[in-house]
């Protein structure tokens, strides 16, 4: 029995603090947030699956139980498509189906990214992709993994050692690994959910020459398990959703010729001459994975969802919970502390904001020419640094908002938190491809100079709060290129050594101001005056947070004055004094399914009824207590259990 059958709670609040509701703005909130007028075809059918009983929370299941269930899943998800292959054609769906399972399931969004993005992606994104290659994946007779990262090579997977040479006598690959730092690291390579095949990088070797990383499609497994020469060893179990991560080696494995995934970046012809119409063999390996910067949007899609379930279980929870009043005999809702509904409210901004750009974001990238693809790939990567880490900050507020209660992973909370270290590390570790952007951004990109506010930061339109943000980004980079300059000559890593802090700096102030401006836009195209006015406050709030990180440093500069760095605080605490009626409606137009909101005890005024329905009476055998017994009243069992430890000991 789940959640979803035995609960029987009263029902959840609605709107604003008094229990009224605007629906009209809670409508148009919900429409600024999910794409507009394409709401229903990017997000209503993933937000119907997770609405089904086969995704609630089932308790009492092993890790493995876990993975073997985010399997099924996926296979749910791909009977629920019209078509696996436009799906991993379509990045906004794909961001999509992160940002609405992941948060049931941080597992099942790894799978699924891997198989229809990394993977089927990959086969798809050939020049004359193979069609008989993908019948059995996309009908998920096997599932499809990626294989990149090894021990030894994260993030300079360029320098990635795991070859493939080609054997001109019998017109094959053979896949290797030569060293134990070239194992790869982390794939879901298991046979849990079925037979898999892989993409895996290796260097193309013809002749003795190394023509670059390129991709293969390798067969991981038979009906019987691994196929000779590939050896699959599980990793130990770590953090968050569980998910079956391997060790995978190949000694001397045999591939077919057309196992080579070949396009623009490289194709081997018939005198197996290489033809590439990129110049060197970075550039190749960069674009044959470039999947990866699909993967980035999903990441960031993960995040965006994971917050807002958060932040709407820790809302609910802050309605119904009630403490002791000022006077006695009186109870108070938690939220109606300013200590608790202002965090909250900081989340909720930040959370309007991470939507508002990731939507941005992912419109850019559908449209952007050419010419601009490289700004666009760094915008991808600076977005999802941002919103990964935003999202684990925020995710964090809202379970220690919700107490011990926020640890248990029944309550959704516990691994929305855990899940986003993964997101962060994932498809390019966070602060790694923030010092690639910085480094880029360096001389090549444009900053705004600030100017000083005339009126109190309260009253300053926001347009002027969003050029101080703007200027927080110019003093950064002038910092940067200083440092640089003034790095020792001769030595090209102690002058990025001088110049990285500020220009990581940088790159912050960049993607909040990015944030602030998708956020501005936003507004701009609401017309329920209702919502308008609560995402103007929103934004706000959203702004002056954002800047008290760098009063300092506007201060310093002569762009803020004394008064105003003094008056920021009261500030806020107005904006959070205005909102706080209206927080119940900010998180109501995240649109949460309440088959999900119910299955969460946390989130209902029920919630002691549910947890008390999970924990059984369960009564412990004093015979199978692994303590040491009293002199003279040894058991056989433990005699032997103790000796063994004894003597491992």
């Amino acid at each position: 029995m789940t959640l979803l059958t035995m609960q029987t709670q009263a029902p959840r609040p609605t709107g604003a603090a008094d229990g009224t509701s605007n629906a009209a703005t809670i409508s148009e909130l919900t429409h600024q947030l999910f794409d507009g007028h394409d709401r229903g075809r990017l997000h209503g059918s993933w937000r119907n699956l997770i609405r089904g009983e086969k995704f609630r929370f089932h308790p009492g299941l092993s890790p493995q139980q876990r993975t073997e269930l985010s399997y099924e899943r996926l296979r749910i998800v791909n009977d629920s498509v019209d078509s696996a292959v436009a799906l991993a054609r379509d990045p906004r769906q794909l961001a999509s189906l992160h940002e609405w399972t992941g948060l049931v399931d941080g597992a099942l969004g790894t799978l699924a990214g891997i198989h229809y993005n990394l993977f089927l992606g990959s086969l798809l994104d050939q020049d004359r992709p193979k069609w008989h290659q993908l019948s059995e994946f996309l009908s998920m007779q096997r599932t499809g993994t990626f294989l990149c990262t090894e021990l030894d090579h994260g993030n300079d997977a360029a320098a990635l050692q795991t070859t493939c040479q080609l054997d001109r006598e019998t017109d094959e690959f053979v896949l290797h690994t030569p060293t134990v730092g070239a194992s790869k690291f982390m794939p879901n390579t298991s046979s849990i959910g079925g037979p898999k095949s892989a993409v895996v990088a290796a260097r193309l070797l013809v002749d003795g020459r190394d023509e670059g990383v390129f991709l293969f499609l390798t067969p991981l497994h038979d009906e019987t398990g691994p196929r000779p020469g590939v050896r699959i060893r599980p990793l130990p179990e770590r953090v968050g959703s569980p998910v079956d991560h391997c060790l995978t080696s190949f000694d001397q494995v045999r591939l077919p010729r057309e196992a080579l995934l070949e396009g623009e970046h490289g194709r081997l012809g018939p005198d197996v001459e290489l033809s590439s119409s990129l110049g060197n063999p970075r550039k190749r390996f960069l674009h044959s994975i470039r999947r990866v910067t699909w993967g980035k949007i999903c990441m960031s899609a993960a995040g965006i969802g994971n917050t807002r379930a958060a932040l709407s279980i820790a809302v609910h929870r802050a309605h119904h919970r009630t403490i002791s009043g000022t006077k006695p005999g009186t109870r108070v809702p938690l939220v109606a502390h300013r200590s608790h509904h202002g965090r909250l409210l900081k989340g909720v901004a930040s959370a309007y904001a991470m939507t508002f750009l990731h939507r941005s974001v992912v419109a850019r990238c559908l449209d952007a020419p050419e010419a601009e693809q490289t700004e666009v790939e760094r915008l991808i990567a600076i977005t999802k640094g941002w919103i990964t880490w935003m999202s684990r900050e925020v995710t964090l507020e809202c379970r220690e908002r919700c107490g011990a209660l926020g640890l248990f992973v029944v309550n959704g909370l516990a691994e929305l938190h855990q899940n986003m270290e993964g997101a962060i590390t994932a498809e390019g570790d966070n602060l790694v491809i923030w010092a690639k952007a910085a480094a880029e951004m360096l001389f090549s990109h444009q900053t705004e100079a600030p100017r000083t506010p005339e009126l109190p930061l309260d009253e300053q339109p926001l347009t002027d709060l969003r050029g101080l943000l703007a200027g927080v980004e110019h003093i950064w980079q002038l910092r940067a290129r200083a440092a640089l300059r003034q790095g020792p000559a001769g030595n090209p890593l102690g002058r990025w050594n001088g110049a990285s802090t500020a220009g990581i700096e940088m790159v912050s102030a960049h993607a909040r101001l990015q944030a602030a401006d998708a956020f501005l836009a936003a507004i701009e195209h609401t017309a329920e005056p209702g919502a308008r006015a609560l995402l103007q406050d929103l934004c706000r709030l959203f702004l002056l947070q954002e800047l008290s990180r760098h009063t300092g440093d506007l201060l310093a500069e002569g762009h803020l004055t004394g008064a105003h760095v003094r008056d920021l605080p009261a500030a806020v605490d107005a904006l959070a004094e205005r909102l706080a009626p209206h927080l119940m409606t900010l998180v109501e137009a995240f649109d949460l399914p309440e088959e999900y909101l119910a299955g969460i005890p946390l989130a209902n005024s029920g919630h002691t009824v549910l947890l008390d329905a999970l924990a059984p009476e369960i009564e412990i055998e004093p015979s199978n207590a692994l303590v040491p017994p009293l002199p003279g009243q040894r058991r056989p069992v433990q005699e032997d259990i103790f000796d063994a430890l004894t003597a491992v000991l």
